[in-house]
């Protein structure tokens, strides 16, 4: 069943955005290479909870962090730790915040210093394909019009979107239906509906589309081990324009503005 929200339960949801727009914005200086990514876990944290928020991720099925800090070849749900961000690499961070019974997701990948064009390239693809699958955001679309849409950007710019991982309906649960492929032919599955409110987060591969999970049971990495990228907004359905509820932490993307 996918949940219609009301306006109220929207204005909740924009409030949860609003915090986790903050909270991006708060890591954007300390992105850089010689940074570990428990440091942006810990900065994540305090952010959120400071605002009287919840880390949505952190105990969810076990999960054991803030926030989700995925580098190169690791495409979602990296574990933070001890790991120093370098010079050249990208890194995918994943956040979700909990406030007034309702959650936001969204995620950025950002280039670590100078990047050569090919990871520039895998940054600004898949963030425009997940422009052009919120376009079709619309009431009276069908969900795997958003699918399609994704797919066939990504893969007409040379790269393979993940086909393993979905989006999702997110609102008082994190994970609500409708799951929200990246792939697939365009005209089918549900209706779209105003009021519907998704968690819209294509991935992209440099190479194959394939993917294995670590042994720490969580991390996500490319069977061939070259970089991946990933982007997320939450959205909410309308008869019009979508509203993405999460679209200022793109001012926070560095090589990806404009």
């Amino acid at each position: 069943m996918i949940y219609i929200k009301s306006e109220e339960e929207i204005e909740y949801m924009r409030l949860s955005a609003g915090l986790l727009v903050k909270t991006f914005r708060s890591l954007k200086d300390f992105i850089k290479p010689g940074v570990t990514t428990k440091q942006l876990d810990e900065l994540a944290e305090d952010v959120i909870r400071s605002g009287d928020g919840v880390p949505s991720f952190l105990g969810y099925h076990g999960y054991p962090a803030t926030i989700c800090a995925s580098v190169e070849d690791e495409v979602v749900h990296g574990i933070p730790g001890t790991r120093i961000l370098k010079e050249g690499e990208i890194i995918s961070i994943d956040i979700g915040v909990l406030l007034n019974g309702f959650h936001s997701d969204a995620a950025c990948s950002y280039g670590l210093g100078q990047l050569d064009s090919e990871r520039l390239k895998l940054m600004k693809s898949t963030r425009t394909a997940l422009h052009r699958g919120i376009k079709k955001c619309r009431a009276g679309n069908r969900l795997s019009d958003i699918s399609y849409s994704i797919q066939s950007y990504v893969e007409s710019q040379g790269f393979q979107i993940v086909r393993d991982l979905v989006g999702h309906g997110i609102g008082r649960e994190l994970h609500e239906e409708p799951q929200i492929p990246n792939f697939g032919p365009p005209h089918r599955g549900p209706k779209l509906k105003e009021g519907m409110t998704f968690a819209i987060e294509p991935m992209a591969n440099m190479g194959t589309h394939e993917v294995k999970i670590l042994e720490d049971g969580w991390t996500v990495q490319t069977k061939d081990k070259l970089p991946s990228a990933h982007f997320e907004h939450t959205v909410v359905i309308t008869n019009g324009k979508p509203e993405i509820l999460t679209i200022d932490i793109e001012n926070e993307s560095g090589e990806m503005d404009g």
